[in-house]
């Protein structure tokens, strides 16, 4: 037998091609939409029955007998871990206790595909089930991981033998197979210990977030990248990272991130006090359109912000004739309706800030209904789940965004946030991943952005920053920025209110002292 790594090296398969890996979710269906002989295809599992394939992925082992009548006729090479996954229960597919070379004693087919050479092996390892199990690697062959599905494994064996470009169609979230496969639901669907499919992207997420393969699902492509808009001052733009940082995570598809302070953006200030925006961010939304060209989708968030769950649930919403959608009501806080996550149709919202604020000018438009009611867009709907902005709030396996509105708070400015564990777990594993720096974090810390105790977590991987003990001594004169912001703010309404009232009185004064010497003596 050879490894899958060897063979691939061997110059069998057309390297210039994109790999397309064919699993059984719903979107399997879509296949016949695309020309196929395009790509190079691998199979999970079952779909070799289907389809004609380049490479036929198998986990389990019974798989090879379940598909034995079109595996050899379907299949260019199948390959499997060194040691499969055998049936322990019903539906429950674990490591079993023997290997290829045992396995291959017993069935006939593997013995006729490995004597033409098609059998493939490749050291396949699964965390979480086996914790305690010295790892029964085979040769000096690399591991592959799966953590929870076997899609996880087929990307990360393509990646590690060279491939740079990967599409997926029947790789899904949710609890569903393609109509195809309607025969296996009481047999193979989640029978496992996992309630969903959803798991797999956050490991798909972080092989693509470390080597910036290109991939994505081939029905999501035609859409484009998710482009979210991130409303930020330079001083947040730690929490932007990390925001980023969660979004990736979790997200199987290209996925670009905006801090919109960083596009140049300018806007007349309205004349009114009372009509001006009660953040430098505020009004930053409504470039949005623009700056994508009106054109296509846009999603807008806040930078206090963190994701749990795919932001491709939130993307592909229907807007059913709407212009904008924004979240319900959060039945955990009684503040009113937010407009901090919101999904943009930007071939309809043709905003100019310009005559926003002309409107507000003129009193066609109040800052009420501006910032709490978006009057500018013709047609709004509540349609997006509160679980994407929920606010101080957070349930496990069900909130998708947690909104850290209580800016005192804010687990980079404080160490009294009680989710703030979460937050620094995504620091943690952004700073493993590569994706943020400790000297960033150093650098954020010496501008005055973030709190000084924040180094001594990072350094000492401390979730929960109630227990920095001393540590938290050095944050004893860090000032928040919203704070120093606000207080300049202040400060120079104070200064223009007594500049104000002092020329109000030297001009009484003034007319004062013209009326007496105008007045008839």
């Amino acid at each position: 037998m050879q490894s899958f790594f060897e063979w691939y090296k061997s110059g069998k398969v057309d390297s210039a091609k994109t790999w397309l890996i064919l699993g059984k979710g719903p979107s399997y269906s879509k296949r016949h939409a695309y020309n196929l002989s395009e790509f190079n295809l691998l199979s999970l599992n079952h779909v070799v029955r289907e389809q004609p394939v380049a490479v036929a992925h198998i986990i389990d082992y019974d798989v090879v007998n379940a598909c034995a009548d079109t595996l050899e006729q379907h299949a260019g090479v199948l390959v499997m871990p060194w040691v499969p996954h055998v049936e322990l229960k019903r539906g429950d597919f674990r490591r079993g206790e023997r290997n290829l070379s045992e396995l291959l004693a017993e069935n006939e087919t593997l013995q006729r595909m490995d004597r033409q050479g098609r059998l493939l092996w490749y050291n396949l390892q699964v965390p979480d089930y086996y914790p305690q199990a010295k790892e029964r690697l085979h040769l000096d062959s690399p591991p592959v991981t799966a953590r929870y599905f076997s899609a996880e494994a087929a990307v990360n064996l393509l990646v590690q033998a060279g491939a740079r470009r990967i599409r997926t169609l029947g790789v899904d979230g949710g609890t569903t197979y393609s109509r195809t496969f309607d025969d296996l639901k009481d047999t193979t669907l989640l029978k496992g210990p996992h309630q969903s499919f959803d798991k797999q992207f956050r490991e798909i997420a972080r092989t693509v977030m470390k080597t910036r393969i290109d991939y994505a699902p081939l029905d999501a492509e035609k859409d484009g990248p998710i482009r979210i808009y991130v409303g930020s001052l330079e001083a947040q733009m730690l929490p932007v990272k990390v925001l980023e940082y969660s979004i990736r995570k979790h997200t199987d598809v290209p996925t670009e991130v905006f801090p919109l302070h960083r596009s140049d953006i300018t806007f007349p200030v309205p004349r009114e006090r009372e009509n001006r925006p009660r953040t430098p961010f505020s009004f930053q939304r409504f470039h949005i359109p623009a700056l994508a060209g009106y054109k296509g989708r846009a999603i807008y968030m806040d930078s206090d912000m963190q994701v749990f769950q795919n932001i491709r649930h939130l993307w592909t919403q229907p807007f059913v004739g709407a212009e904008l959608l924004a979240v319900k009501g959060d039945t955990y806080s009684d503040r009113r309706p937010q407009f901090s996550v919101m999904l943009l149709d930007c071939d309809k919202l043709r905003w100019d800030i310009t005559e926003i604020v002309g409107r507000l000018d003129s009193r066609d438009l109040t800052y009420e209904q501006l910032m709490f009611e978006m009057k500018v867009a013709k047609d709004v709907r509540a349609d997006i789940a509160p679980e994407w902005n929920s606010l101080e709030h957070y349930e496990d396996g069900k909130t998708a965004l947690l909104h850290y509105t209580d800016m005192h708070i804010q687990p980079w400015v404080s160490c009294d946030n009680k989710w703030g564990y979460l937050w620094m777990r995504d620091l943690f594993e952004a700073i493993d991943d590569g994706f943020i720096t400790v000297d960033y974090v150093r650098e954020q810390i010496r501008r005055g952005h973030v709190r000084p105790s924040l180094l001594h977590q990072v350094e000492r991987r401390i979730e929960d920053s109630t227990k920095l003990g001393r540590a938290r001594l050095t944050d004893r004169y860090f000032r928040p920025p919203a704070d120093t912001m606000y207080e300049q703010k202040n400060l120079r309404t104070m200064i223009r209110d007594q500049l104000n009232i002092g020329s109000m009185r030297f001009i009484q004064i003034y007319n004062g002292v013209a009326a007496k010497k105008s007045a008839p003596r």
